[in-house]
């Protein structure tokens, strides 16, 4: 094997030098092997291609596989580092997006914390878990805006509204990438984040997963492309397109989108990943006549790696070589994958140490923020005073078919968490209630006769029901966001001999839950809660932790009622939501629960908002303030306090209710605590069609309080620029 001299290795010079000294020595065919990305290979496979994902196929979200171990990916390492002419190390890809050996909440109910330091602290374990077994690039944050619940791919979402998916997407690229303006990726623990699916997935149509997308600009360069920019400014590694069409056009292919807008107008320098074989269905949207031709509009629209489909590999030296794709484009591919493995060190270092996973892994510190996160993945929807548990029950009696669950409160995607590692809900409230006199049964609910007998004998029942994670995630789309079949019968029965019932929901999504309205005595809602996920509840129910979960999407009545959001845009014919007229005959128009909903076992007071001045002028800089008094004797509150505007008039119409701002504010009983928020122009502006920041003057409304449409109000006046 003839190697040439290798001056790229001399880590002093600058990294662009250093790509352009290597892709000066690389013949096309090693050109084009950077941009191909291949699953799961042999050791002997290398040479052929720059990238791999260890997955266990197109849907690997609930399907697991044999992983990633340090041993493997090093002799894949050794293979392209010591067997081909450059010696180009590879970057080995997995889906980690809410953790590895140990579990967090899936992103939906991290997202319910509403807490960016907790997003960014998940994924620096997740980083330093995964890359102890040689996974140097994740497929995460998923920044898709999600509206329609029916969606699967919601549980991987941050919910409904872009201020929240834009803060908790650059906190989690953060986590990630070991820290702000893009990290440090040559640290061995850092890994490159993916920012996914760019862009408008979260609207497929009917909830459909690959299903149509229509956006207006106004609506795409608000809400959707807006957690985008966010982990661009943030520095994010790398970026996925979508799958779907938008406007009639495969993002796979739009050129507008991704290489005018994305590489253009965002200023985004790293590599842009395909979907999973998104290249070579471009045949199937009917834009590409056969797998060279997706080749060509693919590489030309802005994708620089093509995952799976061998468009890249098998048809770009002959297009290059034929004048049909210029080899510029091609040169500005591979640049970019370069770039990326020089900023992760790996030319200096591409080995894993196979003695660090056991050490990193599952600690007790990683146990800890697990649990943390579960709790605050666990909103309280309805609590008649029976939670939390108190001291001197008799008998607790935990059942349903969660009570016993382990890997089924992981969630979707996590394809390394281990069953044997995660405790159960019915354990970890066993644990809690040990005191002498107090007996907790357990039972899964598979003998519903037996489940009544044991529930009459019980001071309390804890029935734990929901959605199994098969049911949410990747092509697990629904009709119905009721609970399974049989659930709520189940529950109405326990509700008749019960002498008090609180219903736990694990769920995946955002669910309809009408007939739980006056079902029991308490309604706990929690997004599928990962490996503590059992201890996480039992410290809510228990009030050892406070509830602190908001919800990150509103939760409709019905199925029916879909999409439903807080950010809606305002009618020329409002309603009054106490007056007689709806747009339903069959039901009432607003949500069961809305955006930002979430109770404590404490009430707290919002007392008068406070301007510093009533006027925004250009370069000025408004504090908003409020104090807010925990009203209760006997319980701490862990308060989300949110800020949404409205615009009272603007040059094109803007949502009735947008969040621009959150606290969170821990308070004893009693305690009173001021907060506040910093308003400038920015805070206030909305993007225009062509993406251009833009506040025109007027009036605003700004309404401070537990959730969005509740708490005092106080109007603002912004001043036109000189």
């Amino acid at each position: 094997m003839n190697a040439p001299p290798r001056p790229w290795l001399d880590a002093t010079m600058p990294v662009p030098d250093r790509v352009a000294a290597l892709l000066a020595a690389m013949t096309l065919e090693e050109k084009v092997a950077q941009v191909h990305q291949v699953a799961n290979p042999a050791p002997d496979d290398v040479g052929g291609f720059g990238t791999c994902i260890v997955a266990s196929g197109e849907h690997a979200g609930n399907v697991r596989d044999a992983g990633t171990q340090a041993r493997s990916v090093n002799a894949l390492q050794r293979r392209a580092v010591e067997g081909t002419r450059l010696g180009i190390p590879l970057i080995v890809a997995r889906d980690v997006i809410h953790g590895h050996r140990t579990v967090f909440p899936i992103p939906l109910g991290q997202a319910a914390s509403f807490d960016a330091d907790l997003v960014r602290e998940c994924a620096r374990v997740a980083a330093r878990e995964a890359t102890a077994d040689g996974v140097r690039w994740t497929f995460a944050p998923m920044l898709d805006v999600a509206q329609d619940p029916r969606w699967g791919r919601i549980a991987e979402s941050w919910g409904e509204d872009a201020w929240l998916a834009a803060h908790l997407g650059a906190a989690a690229v953060e986590g990630f990438q070991g820290g702000p303006d893009g990290g440090r990726l040559d640290q061995p623990d850092a890994m490159a984040a993916c920012a996914k699916h760019y862009v408008g997935y979260g609207l497929a149509q009917g909830g459909r997963d690959y299903a149509e997308v229509d956006v207006g600009p106004h609506v795409l360069q608000n809400r959707h492309l807006r957690p985008f920019r966010a982990v661009v400014d943030a520095g994010v590694a790398t970026v996925m397109s979508a799958f779907h069409t938008i406007d009639t056009v495969p993002m796979t292919g739009h050129t507008a989108l991704l290489g005018d807008h994305l590489k253009g107008d965002l200023g985004f320098a790293g590599p842009v990943v395909s979907d999973w074989d998104a290249v070579g269905e471009l045949r199937q949207h009917g834009v590409a006549a056969d797998l060279a031709d997706a080749a060509r509009l693919a590489l030309g629209a802005g994708i620089d790696i093509d995952m799976v489909s061998e468009a890249f590999a098998t048809h770009l030296v002959d297009l290059v070589r034929a004048g049909v794709v210029p080899e510029a484009q091609l040169d500005d591919a591979v640049r970019r994958v370069l770039a990326l493995k020089f900023r992760l060190g790996l030319f200096e270092d591409p080995w894993t140490p196979e003695d660090r996973a056991a050490s990193v892994q599952l600690t007790d510190a990683h146990r800890a923020l697990a649990r943390r996160a579960a709790a605050s993945a666990v909103v309280l929807l309805r609590n008649d005073g029976t939670l939390p548990l108190r001291p001197g029950l008799r008998r607790i009696h935990v059942t349903g078919p969660f009570a016993t669950a382990r890997a089924e409160l992981f969630g979707t995607w996590t394809l390394d968490g281990r069953a044997e590692d995660a405790g159960t809900i019915a354990d970890a409230v066993r644990e809690r209630y040990t005191a002498p006199g107090t007996e907790v049964t357990v039972d899964d609910h598979r003998f519903g006769d037996e489940t009544l007998v044991r529930a009459r004998e019980a001071d309390l029942v804890v029935a734990c029901v929901g959605e199994h994670p098969l049911r949410s995630g990747e092509a697990n789309s629904v009709t119905s966001l009721d609970l399974p079949a049989g659930q709520v019968e189940a529950l109405e029965a326990l509700a008749r001999v019960s002498r008090r019932l609180v219903v736990v929901v694990l769920t995946g999504r955002p669910l309809a839950l009408e007939r739980l309205a006056h079902l029991g005595s308490a309604v706990v809602l929690a997004f599928h809660p990962g490996i503590e996920g059992g201890h996480g509840i039992a410290d809510v129910l228990s009030g050892d932790v406070p509830p602190s979960g908001r919800l990150p999407s509103s939760l409709p009545w019905t199925t029916g009622q879909v999409p439903l959001h807080h950010d809606q845009l305002p009618t020329g014919r409002p309603l009054d939501p106490d007056g007689d007229v709806g747009r339903y005959r069959d039901h009432r128009d607003t949500p069961a629960y809305p955006f930002g909903f979430g109770l404590g076992y404490a009430d707290v007071a919002y007392g008068e908002v406070q301007l510093s001045r009533p006027v925004l002028a250009p370069g000025d800089v408004v504090e908003l303030s409020v104090q807010v008094t925990n009203a209760g004797a006997e319980h701490a509150a862990l308060e989300t306090v949110q800020l949404y505007a409205r615009a009272h008039r603007a040059a094109v119409s803007r949502p009735v209710s947008e969040l621009v701002g959150v606290r969170r504010v821990a308070l004893a009983p009693g305690e009173t605590r001021r907060v506040a928020f910093e308003l400038d122009r920015t805070t206030l502006s909305r993007r225009d069609a062509r993406g251009d920041l833009r506040l025109e003057p007027g009036l605003f409304t700004l309404q401070v309080g537990p959730h969005a449409g509740a708490g005092p109000t106080i109007t603002l006046e912004v001043t036109a620029a000189p």
